[in-house]
């Protein structure tokens, strides 16, 4: 249960958002644009096909309306905590050649735990959105799949990494998804 004061300030808030005066601090949290390609963590890149407010809670809040290219879902993001939930933009050029660092990177050191505890620990590094950790999660499985058969399950993580990386790449470098893909396997090849 709320306090009075509690609810004076809830009230408050609330005026002031609607006057617009709290407006400027939502502009500021806004980093994307109609149009602009983003990475949602676990399910790849999608474009910002609208910026809407919607009443949640008796409250409007701004969100990212985010259209996923590989399924074409559909997700809506709030612009207050986009960041918080991993939303990112598309890595630079500069970031590309990282990833093919940590692709050729030999020197890993192949997790040796039992393949559902792997299993585990790689989709909590490809939840996390980052491009790297993904990539380090496919070198991982592609040089274990080297070593020997993987499980259903890493087969399927693996697939997943490919894609997400494949289709982020091919965006950063601007090429054709079949090119990255060769290029990748020509690495592991």
């Amino acid at each position: 249960m709320l306090s009075c004061s509690a609810v004076a300030v809830f009230q408050f808030v609330c005026k002031l958002w609607s006057a617009g005066v709290i407006m400027s601090e939502v502009k500021e949290r806004i980093k994307f644009v109609t149009g602009d390609m983003a990475v949602y963590p676990s399910h790849g890149v999608g474009q910002i096909e609208n910026i809407k407010v919607q009443t949640v809670g008796g409250i409007d809040q701004t969100f990212y309306v985010l259209k996923i290219l590989d399924n074409d879902m559909t997700i809506m993001i709030p612009t207050a905590t986009s960041e918080n939930v991993g939303l990112r933009p598309i890595i630079s050029k500069e970031e590309v050649k990282k990833v093919v660092e940590i692709l050729k990177n030999r020197d890993s050191k192949l997790n040796s735990q039992t393949w559902n505890r792997r299993y585990r620990d790689y989709m909590d590094k490809i939840k996390t959105g980052s491009v790297f950790e993904v990539a380090a999660v496919l070198r991982d499985l592609l040089l274990l799949q080297s070593d020997k058969e993987l499980s259903y399950g890493e087969r399927k993580m693996m697939d997943t990494a490919k894609g997400l990386l494949i289709r982020e790449l091919s965006l950063a470098r601007k090429v054709d998804e079949d090119k990255v893909e060769q290029q990748i396997e020509k690495l592991f090849a």
